[in-house]
């Protein structure tokens, strides 16, 4: 390298590599959104067959007693799951106690039966459980 001679990038260069990078962060930021959603709806769609399965067990749980009557019914594990005299399905307050996650990313309204996300309740990213066939259905077109 002679004395008087600099070494660096040119401005051309600097220019161009700046442009390349924002191309490839303009692909970059609606691919990640569109995993964002597709996240937001596998989980959404995950908590509506736990609530199913929650269901299912309880009612299994409810005709193994025998006791037709009965208006709750107590898992294994010292659940207490509060369900419908005749059917054993569980009511809109029971089901909460059946599917028995912690409630970090899932908010239940117990007098409506949805489960919406925490961060975002949107009307149209839920499921809803329904105490009179003890089935929940997935809304994930806002997800």
């Amino acid at each position: 390298m002679k004395a008087g001679q600099q070494s660096g990038f040119t401005l051309v260069e600097l220019v161009v590599v700046i442009v390349i990078l924002g191309i490839l962060a303009a692909t970059a930021i609606p691919r990640y959104a569109s995993y964002t959603s597709s996240a937001r709806t596998s989980a959404m769609q995950g908590l509506t067959g736990a609530i199913n399965s929650a269901s299912m067990v309880v009612q299994g749980r409810y005709v193994a007693t025998g006791n037709n009557a009965a208006v709750s019914v107590t898992m294994t594990d010292g659940t207490v799951v509060a369900t419908a005299a005749a059917t054993g399905i569980p009511t809109l307050a029971g089901i909460q106690n059946a599917v028995n996650f912690s409630a970090q990313n899932f908010a239940y309204n117990a007098g409506t039966g949805v489960w919406s996300f925490v961060t975002n309740p949107s009307a149209t990213c839920q499921a809803t459980y329904s105490a009179v066939t003890g089935v929940a259905t997935a809304v994930v077109t806002g997800c």
